[in-house]
C-alpha cells in the first residue's frame, strides 16, 4: 500500500512523521514499560551482589574468566545451552503472544520503540508539540532554528552515548569501567564499541525513525503467518464511524450525535488525531496494515475526542477480525496458541530445573593421538589423555583420579601428586594410563575416568573414553 500523504491544520505534508502526544491508558502503559526497560537497563550494572568467589556486580560478563554472573547464578561456557534454551523459550513467548494479541511486542517493548519514545520526548522538550515542530522544520534557517536543532542533537547524542557506554559496562566492574573510560585507560575495543553503538542509536533513533519499522524489521513481515481471524489488532469501526453518508467535521447540521445519526453522517469527526499520535504515521481507518506497531495510542486519541464529545468509546479499539465481521468474541484457546504456550511452559521447566540443578563440576577427556599408544619395555601399554576439570563450586575440592572398566591399571599424573581446584578454577591435567591390555579385535577398549571428590559431598564426574593398543590381527 502506497504511504498516506494527509493535510491536517492547513500543514502540509512531510516526509517526517511528526508524533503528537497524547493522554490515556495505552500512554501511560507504554511509559510505564519504558521506565521499567531503562531501570533494568541503566541501573542493572550498578547494582552490588554479594558472592563468596567473583565480583560483587549483580550482573557481569567477565570475558576474561569465561564466566557470566547474573545474580546468584553463575554461567561457564559449558552451560551455553542455556542461552539457546533462553532464545528458544523467548521465540515461543513471541509467538504466543502474536497469536494472541497481535504486534504489541513491537509497541510496548521493542527496543527501538522504547529510544524512539524517548527521541520523540526530546523534541517535544525541546521545539514543542507538532504544531511547533512542523512550523520550525519548515521555516527558513535562523537562530531559533539553528539553536533548536543544535540542542535537540546535543540530546540526541548524550543519550546515545550513554546507552552505549552501558552496554560496555555490563563486561567489567562498573565503578571501574567508568573511571577507567574517562581517564583513557580501558582497552581500544571499549572505545571502539562505545562509538558504535553511540553512533547506530543516534542514526536510527534520531533519523531512521519510523522507515526502521516500516522497511527494516522483518517482524511485520513474518508477522502475518503468526495472525488468524481470533488475533487482537487495532482496529476502526467503520460502520460506526462511517455510517451511510461517511465523516464529516462538526457543524452546525452535525454537532450533537442524535443529528449525525438523523443525518446517516458517522461518528468519525475526521480530527485526523488518531493519525498525528501514530509513530508510524498511518491512518488505521485505511484498515490494518503492516505498518501498526499496535502500541494503541490510536486509541487513546479517539476515546479522548469522543470522552469530550460525550460520546461513546471505543470507535478504534482493540479487536479481532471475528469479531467485526461476526460480531463473535475472538477464541484464544486454539490449538496453534495452546501450543506455543505449552512449548514456552515445557521450556521454562526445563530451562529452571536445568539452572537449579547444574552439576558443581563437570568434565571432559581428549585422546592424544600421537602416538595412538606405546608399547613400555616391561609389555604393558600406555595411552595419553588431555583431562579437562572446571569447579563451578565457591569452594576448594580435592579430587581423586581412577579409572573404572581397565583392571590394574596405573594412573600416571605427572608431577602432580592430586588434583585439587580452587573455586571456579579450569585445570587441564596431561593424564598417562598404563594397562597390560588384552590385544583385542579392533584395538579398542572402553572404560571411564571417575573423578571423586575427598573433601565435600557430591556425586563423581563419570567421562567415557577407549584405551588403545594393537589390533589383534
Amino acid at each position: 500500500m502506497a504511504e498516506q500523504k494527509v493535510i491536517f491544520n492547513g500543514i502540509e505534508p512531510s516526509s517526517k512523521v511528526f508524533v503528537r502526544s497524547v493522554k490515556g491508558s495505552f500512554r501511560n502503559f507504554k511509559t510505564a514499560m519504558l521506565l521499567l526497560a531503562y531501570a533494568i537497563y541503566f541501573l542493572l550494572p550498578w547494582m552490588r551482589w554479594d558472592r563468596i568467589v567473583g565480583p560483587d556486580q549483580a550482573v557481569l560478563f567477565d570475558l576474561d574468566a569465561r564466566l557470566f554472573y547474573i545474580f546468584g547464578l553463575t554461567m561457564h561456557p559449558q552451560d551455553v545451552v542455556w542461552l539457546t534454551g533462553f532464545l528458544i523459550i523467548a521465540a515461543y513467548l513471541l509467538f504466543f503472544v502474536t497469536g494472541v494479541l497481535g504486534r504489541v511486542w513491537c509497541g510496548y517493548f521493542c527496543f527501538h520503540t522504547l529510544w524512539l519514545d524517548t527521541y520523540t520526548f526530546i523534541e517535544r522538550l525541546v521545539q514543542g508539540e507538532r504544531p511547533a515542530r512542523v512550523r520550525l522544520s519548515k521555516q527558513a534557517w535562523n537562530i531559533e532554528k539553528i539553536t533548536k536543532l543544535s540542542i535537540t542533537f546535543i540530546l540526541y547524542l548524550l543519550v546515545a552515548f550513554i546507552t552505549g557506554f552501558t552496554f560496555i559496562i555490563y563486561w567489567g566492574n562498573a565503578p571501574d569501567m567508568f573511571f577507567g573510560f574517562f581517564a583513557g585507560e580501558l582497552d581500544s575495543a571499549a572505545y571502539i564499541t562505545v562509538a558504535i553503538l553511540t553512533a547506530s542509536t543516534f542514526l536510527l533513533a534520531g533519523f531512521a525513525r519510523e522507515q526502521l519499522c516500516k522497511s527494516v524489521c522483518p517482524y511485520a513481515r513474518f508477522q502475518a503467518a503468526m495472525f488468524d481471524r481470533d488475533t487482537l489488532v487495532i482496529a476502526y469501526d467503520e460502520k460506526r464511524g462511517e455510517a451511510e453518508n461517511g465523516r464529516a467535521k462538526p457543524s452546525k447540521e452535525n454537532k450533537t450525535h442524535e443529528q449525525r445519526q438523523q443525518n446517516g453522517v458517522g461518528d468519525c469527526v475526521d480530527c485526523g488525531f488518531c493519525v498525528q499520535v501514530c509513530p508510524t504515521g498511518i491512518d488505521i481507518r485505511d484498515g490494518l496494515q503492516n505498518e501498526c506497531i499496535s502500541c494503541g495510542l490510536c486509541i487513546d486519541a479517539c476515546n479522548q475526542i469522543m470522552g469530550n464529545l460525550g460520546w461513546p468509546k471505543g470507535l478504534i479499539k482493540y479487536t479481532s477480525e471475528r469479531e467485526v465481521t461476526m460480531g463473535i468474541r475472538p477464541k484464544y484457546f486454539k490449538p496453534k496458541n495452546i501450543g506455543y504456550a505449552l512449548a514456552f511452559i515445557g521450556g521454562s521447566i526445563w530451562l529452571g530445573w536445568n539452572m537449579a540443578n547444574q552439576d558443581p563440576m563437570d568434565m571432559s577427556v581428549r585422546k592424544i593421538r600421537k602416538p595412538m599408544y606405546v608399547q613400555l619395555s616391561d609389555g604393558r601399554f600406555q595411552n595419553s589423555y588431555e583431562l579437562k576439570v572446571n569447579n563451578k563450586t565457591e569452594n576448594t575440592v580435592d579430587l581423586g583420579l581412577v579409572v573404572e572398566g581397565l583392571k590394574k591399571a596405573e594412573v600416571d599424573l605427572g608431577r602432580l601428586k592430586g588434583l585439587t581446584l580452587k573455586p571456579e578454577q579450569t585445570l587441564t591435567v596431561l593424564i598417562r594410563i598404563k594397562h597390560a591390555a588384552i590385544k583385542h579385535s579392533n584395538g579398542q577398549q572402553p572404560f571411564e575416568f571417575v573423578l571423586v571428590p575427598k573433601n565435600i559431598v557430591f556425586d563423581p564426574i563419570r567421562d567415557n573414553a577407549l584405551f588403545y593398543t594393537p589390533n589383534q590381527n
